[in-house]
C-alpha cells in the first residue's frame, strides 16, 4: 500500500516542542511518520516512543524513521495506552508529548478502509482493523433510528440527522448497505439541494461520527492529557492537534482546568480546592495552518494546534 501523508503544521509542530537533544519525547500518534521524523533528527542522544494502533502506520514509520533505530521505539498500541506502557517501559518522566487527533491522508486515500466518501469501498472505519470492534457497516444495518440519529448528532453535530435515519432504515428494508458510496448517495438525498453543494463534503459530519463512535476517540482524551501532563518534565512542552469541535473542546478544557490556580466558585471568598496549575499555555489561543499551506494540505484547513509547557 502506497502510503502518502503530509504532516499538518510541521513547523508549528516542531518549534512548540522546543526539542532538546537528549530529550525524551513522545508521538502518540506517529502515522506515517511525518513529526517523528523531524523530531528524530533533532535528538542526538534522547529517545523517541511513537505509538499508533494501526498495524500500516507502524510499517510505514518503521520504513520512514529506519536510519534513526538506536533513537526509536515503536509501539503499535492505542496512545491512551501510552503513559501505561511508558511506565512499563521505566520511562517515568519526558520532555515533550505530541497527539496528532487526525486520521492519516492513507486511511481517507484507501477506499477499503472505509472512512472516506471520495473512495469507493467497504463501510468499515476502525482505524485498526485487526480490532474485534463494530463496523460502519454493522451500524447503519442494525441500529435503531434514534440510535443512529443520537450517534449522527453527538458525534457529528448533523443538523439532518432525523432525515439520514428515516433514509437510511428506508434503504436497508430493500438492500443492505454495504459501501461508503451507498451511504453518501443516502445522506445526499436527505439533504437540501444547497446544503450539498454549499458544505464541501455533504457526507463529512456523518463519516466524522461513525468513525468517532467506532474508534471511540473522544472517550479517555480527557484522562489520557492528564496523564501525560504529569509525566512532563518542568519545562516540557505538550502540542495536541484537533480537527473537529468536540475533541477540541476537551483539549481546550482539560489545558483551562491545568493551568488555573484555583477551581472554586467565583463567589468563594476563600480558595477551598487546592488546586495548582502545573502548566501555562504557550499558545493563548489555538494555533492555525498558513494559507500556504491550506493550499497544499487540504487536511490542515480545520487544524487547531494548542501548545502546553509543564510548570
Amino acid at each position: 500500500m502506497e502510503f502518502k501523508h503530509i504532516p499538518v503544521m510541521l513547523n508549528e509542530v516542531i518549534d512548540g516542542l522546543n526539542i532538546k537533544t537528549n530529550g525524551i519525547y513522545v508521538d502518540c500518534t506517529v502515522g506515517g511518520g511525518g513529526h517523528s521524523l523531524e523530531i528524530v533528527k533533532r535528538i542526538k542522544s534522547g529517545k523517541l516512543y511513537a505509538f499508533d494502533r494501526d498495524k500500516d502506520a507502524i510499517e510505514k514509520s518503521e520504513q520512514t524513521l529506519k536510519d534513526y533505530k538506536k533513537n526509536v521505539t515503536l509501539i503499535k498500541a492505542n496512545y491512551k495506552e501510552a503513559p501505561q506502557i511508558l511506565h512499563d517501559l521505566n520511562v517515568d518522566k519526558i520532555d515533550g508529548f505530541l497527539i496528532d487527533l487526525g486520521v492519516s491522508s492513507y486511511q481517507i486515500d484507501e477506499g477499503e478502509r472505509g472512512f472516506s466518501f471520495v473512495h469507493n469501498g467497504k463501510l468499515d472505519m476502525r482505524m485498526d482493523s485487526s480490532e474485534d470492534v463494530i463496523t460502519a457497516e454493522e451500524i447503519v444495518n442494525t441500529f435503531s433510528k434514534n440510535e443512529l440519529i443520537k450517534i449522527m448528532q453527538d458525534y457529528g453535530e448533523e443538523e439532518f440527522a432525523k432525515n439520514i435515519a428515516d433514509n437510511i432504515v428506508k434503504e436497508r428494508e430493500s438492500k443492505r448497505i454495504e459501501t461508503t458510496f451507498q451511504l453518501r448517495d443516502i445522506i445526499e438525498k436527505s439533504l437540501p439541494k444547497k446544503v450539498v453543494f454549499s458544505r464541501g463534503g455533504a457526507s463529512k459530519k456523518v463519516f466524522q461520527a461513525l468513525r468517532i463512535y467506532i474508534n471511540g476517540e473522544l472517550e479517555g482524551l480527557d484522562k489520557v492529557l492528564k496523564e501525560l501532563i504529569s509525566l512532563l518534565k518542568i519545562g516540557g512542552r505538550g502540542c495536541v492537534l484537533t480537527f473537529h469541535s468536540l475533541e477540541d473542546r476537551i483539549v481546550k478544557n482539560i489545558f483551562k482546568e491545568e493551568s488555573t490556580d484555583c477551581l472554586c466558585p467565583p463567589k468563594t471568598p476563600i480558595c477551598i480546592c487546592g488546586h495548582k496549575a502545573r502548566i501555562k499555555l504557550v499558545s493563548k489561543k489555538p494555533i492555525t495552518a498558513s494559507l500556504e499551506e491550506q493550499k497544499i494540505n487540504s487536511r490542515s484547513t480545520c487544524a487547531k494546534l494548542r501548545i502546553i509547557e509543564r510548570i
